[in-house]
C-alpha cells in the first residue's frame, strides 16, 4: 500500500470544528507540520475535506 505526505500549510484559525477535528485526526496539529499517512479511502476523504489548507504529496 502506498503512502502519502501530507503538509499543513495554512492555519486552522477560523475553521469549523469539524474542520479541525479532521486535521487532528490526520495528526497535523501545528503549522508545516509534515504526516505520513496510508493511501487508504478514509484518509482520501479526510484529504479532500481539508484540501485547501493542506499541500499533498505521493
Amino acid at each position: 500500500m502506498k503512502d502519502i505526505k501530507v503538509t499543513l500549510r495554512k492555519s486552522m484559525i477560523g475553521s469549523t470544528e469539524k474542520i479541525r477535528a479532521t486535521l487532528v485526526g490526520l495528526g497535523l496539529t501545528k503549522m508545516r507540520k509534515t504526516v505520513v499517512r496510508k493511501d487508504t479511502p478514509e484518509i482520501r476523504g479526510m484529504i479532500k475535506k481539508v484540501a485547501h489548507l493542506i499541500d499533498v504529496e505521493g
